[in-house]
């Protein structure tokens, strides 16, 4: 295991992968960890787990639970006025940035748009200037989002994801354990910590 990094899957179009992500920043200056950050997609491994999409009342209920974690975190969140949206073409625009190391700026700023703002980032037009507000390419970067490297990249760290036993987004593994949703961001720095020091 390699006490420097933590392995974080992640879906743009889920709150919770939202909320840990606003959490990744602390923790890296907490414990020397950096974040390898893994953009997959919800809907397939949904597809692949027998999961189904959650019935409207589990919807409501997140929506609430979500601006409570919000609230406590200090962190905006609103929910989308398009939600949910297939996040394929902002998934495979972070990829993109990750090829040319900016893979965090671009998945905080897509965050942040979609959760923070509200605004659709399924459309080009959205996901274009929330890119280049965060002083990347914005246009570039979703224009790779229709190479096939681009698409095969997201497909193999579904595949990943799968391989690992991700169920559900966010996922973080510390070595190989895994943990589960924002509110097992504790057990994660904890974990993190004892690496560092069983060094």
């Amino acid at each position: 295991m390699d006490p420097a990094t933590f392995d974080f899957f992640y879906d743009l179009g889920s709150p919770y992968s939202y909320l840990a992500s606003t959490r990744l920043r602390g923790i890296s200056e907490r414990t020397g960890a950096r974040p390898r950050l893994y953009p997959i997609t919800l809907g397939g491994v949904r597809k692949a787990t027998g999961h189904q999409i959650p019935p409207a009342q589990q919807l409501s209920y997140m929506a609430q639970d979500a601006a409570r974690w919000a609230e406590k975190y200090g962190v905006p969140l609103q929910i989308p006025k398009a939600f949910p949206v297939s996040t394929i073409l902002p998934l495979r625009s972070a990829v993109a940035a990750g090829r040319d190391g900016h893979g965090e700026r671009a998945m905080q700023a897509l965050f942040h748009t979609y959760w923070g703002e509200g605004e659709d980032i399924s459309a080009p037009a959205v996901l274009e200037r929330a890119l280049g507000d965060a002083g990347l390419e914005g246009t570039r970067l979703v224009a790779m989002a229709a190479e096939q490297g681009v698409k095969d990249e997201l497909r193999k760290n579904t595949e990943l994801a799968l391989a690992r036993g991700v169920f559900g987004v966010p996922t973080i593994f510390v070595g190989e354990r895994s943990f589960w949703g924002n509110d097992r961001l504790e057990f994660v720095e904890s974990a993190l910590l004892h690496a560092r020091l069983s060094r």
